[in-house]
C-alpha cells in the first residue's frame, strides 16, 4: 500500500502576554510551542511529522483534518494548516549511510587531512547546521 507523501492539518496558535505561544492540533490531540512565529511553526511541523509517523508505524488510523475553515478560535487566536512531508520524516528514522563524492581545493583536503579531519562529520554537521536540523532528529 502506497504511503501518503505530505499530509495537511490544522493547527491553533494561541498567545497569551509573556508566554511562549502555544500550537495545538485539535484532530491528533497534542500541543507544543515556541518562542516566536518561526519557532512555533517549526516546533508544529516536527511533532505533526513525528505523531503521524507514529501513527503509521504503529497501524493505526490518521485522522482526516478538520477543514481550516471549521476550526473554532478564540480572540488571542488563529488557526494554521501545517503540512509536513512524509519521505523525509521516514528517511530520517532510517540510520543508514549513502555515499556522497564532494569536490574541494586540494590545499583545503592537504590542510584537513594533516590535522586528521573526519570528512563525514564535518559535512554532516554543516549540514545539519545549514538545513536547521539539530540534535533532535539523531534519535529519529
Amino acid at each position: 500500500m502506497k504511503k501518503t507523501e505530505r499530509y495537511c492539518f490544522p493547527a491553533v496558535f494561541s498567545y497569551e502576554e509573556g508566554q511562549e505561544i502555544s500550537v495545538f492540533f485539535p484532530d491528533l490531540d497534542v500541543a507544543t510551542s515556541g518562542v516566536n512565529d518561526d519557532d512555533a511553526l517549526l516546533s508544529a511541523r516536527e511533532l505533526l511529522g513525528c505523531v503521524l509517523y507514529g501513527l503509521e508505524e504503529d497501524g493505526e488510523e490518521i485522522p482526516m483534518p478538520t477543514s481550516l475553515a471549521d476550526v473554532q478560535v478564540e480572540m488571542n487566536e488563529r488557526s494554521v494548516l501545517i503540512d509536513v512531508y512524509m519521505p523525509s520524516i521516514r528517511l530520517a528514522h532510517v540510520n543508514r549511510s549513502v555515499n556522497r563524492t564532494v569536490t574541494l581545493p586540494a590545499w583545503l583536503n592537504a590542510a584537513a587531512l594533516e590535522r586528521n579531519v573526519n570528512f563525514s562529520q564535518v559535512l554532516q554537521d554543516a549540514l545539519k547546521e545549514l538545513l536547521g536540523i539539530g540534535t533532535v532528529q539523531k534519535g529519529i
